[in-house]
């Protein structure tokens, strides 16, 4: 594989993932060049990570050391990077959402949507069981998939499992939805594990898509991600079948039912001593997912990433788009679609947006 050297615009949480990604596969990847708008922070970042880091944009755009650049920066500030840097012709994989609201999603696609080269990193249709799923949905064993309920990532991120999953377009969706509020007790957050007990308040976040012939149920609390007692949940039914999880059940025939489980493939447990990495997701002697990064110990969403790094350099040298401008923003479109239903107690219709003619 041809060793995918990029750009990263942006130094925070996020952006370590891509850090990471290159220092553990730096046969693969390397990071050519960074922008932080804060001189002491890029001064310790290329301390940290051995990166040339500008803390002048221009100067970044100039350096011309990446095949495309990577925005990894707040949704309020990211879409007036994205602009500079496709306007400039360099190729960028923009963190999602890829706009704030729909205002300046609209002007982003007015002013790049059919010039630019431009994909969303989103990753959570690339984590190794996500994509198993995406595999045994997609594979008709299922047989025709109608319904879908996520609750395994907020937003734009969940409503993209669920059109993936559902195998939607852009065609329009009425959506209802609630919150519900609950004590718990606070567990980890980014900067680690929680230092006392503490109660406080969860926000569960309920919504139904409805697409006409096709379901989609989502529903996501913000502790599930780090969260030591709040796990997610996948359901996927078919005319032939149901994922539930990692169990799966079908029809062979109409009297026939099979039934299977999704199972990981991990080495270094017992007496392996092949290392400690994922090797992939297996069904009944099927593999439905392979680690195309083994043995890098990757954690399941920095794998994620590394796979979009891997689909935008070959886009970029003529290859497909693998998740559009145009689908980035009209999952974001439906995620504020869905916090406005949420807020007003209101069904709401989406319309066709100037995208969806992609």
């Amino acid at each position: 594989m041809e060793k995918v050297v990029f750009g990263l615009v942006g130094g925070g949480w996020r952006a370590e993932f891509y850090l990471r990604i290159a220092r553990e596969l730096p046969e693969q990847f390397a990071v050519g060049a960074m922008f932080v708008r804060n001189k002491e922070k890029a001064e310790a970042l290329s301390r940290t990570w051995g990166v040339r880091v500008y803390t002048s944009i221009g100067d970044f755009i100039s350096a011309a050391s990446y095949s495309f650049a990577v925005v990894s920066l707040k949704k309020d500030i990211s879409t007036a990077y994205v602009i500079r840097l496709a306007e400039a012709g360099i190729p960028v994989l923009a963190e999602t959402p890829p706009a704030p609201d729909l205002v300046r999603l609209k002007e982003l696609w007015n002013r790049m949507g059919g010039s630019a080269t431009i994909q969303i990193a989103e990753q959570y249709m690339f984590q190794p069981m996500h994509a198993a799923r995406i595999a045994l949905a997609d594979s008709g064993r299922l047989g025709t998939v109608s319904q879908a309920q996520v609750s395994a990532a907020h937003g734009y991120h969940g409503i993209s499992l669920i059109r993936r999953l559902l195998g939607t377009g852009f065609g329009n969706v009425s959506i209802r939805a609630q919150q519900f509020r609950s004590a718990i007790i606070e567990g980890p957050q980014r900067s680690g594990p929680p230092s006392a007990e503490a109660r406080v308040q969860s926000v569960q976040t309920l919504a139904v898509l409805d697409f006409g012939d096709k379901l989609g149920v989502f529903d996501f609390t913000g502790d599930q991600y780090f969260s030591w007692i709040r796990g997610s949940r996948i359901l996927v039914r078919g005319d032939r079948g149901e994922l539930m999880n990692d169990d799966v059940s079908w029809l062979q025939a109409y009297d026939t039912p099979l039934y299977g489980k999704l199972r990981r493939i991990d080495t270094g447990h017992g007496g392996n001593l092949e290392g400690f990495y994922l090797k992939g997701i297996m069904m009944d002697g099927e593999w439905l997912y392979r680690n195309p990064f083994a043995p890098a110990r990757l954690s399941e969403d920095e794998i994620a990433v590394a796979e979009s790094l891997v689909r935008m350099q070959r886009h970029v040298g003529g290859g497909p788009s693998f998740y559009s401008l145009a689908e980035g923003s009209q999952d974001q479109y439906l995620a504020l679609l869905l916090e406005q239903a949420a807020e007003s107690g209101e069904t709401v219709v989406s319309q066709r947006q100037p995208w969806a003619a992609e």
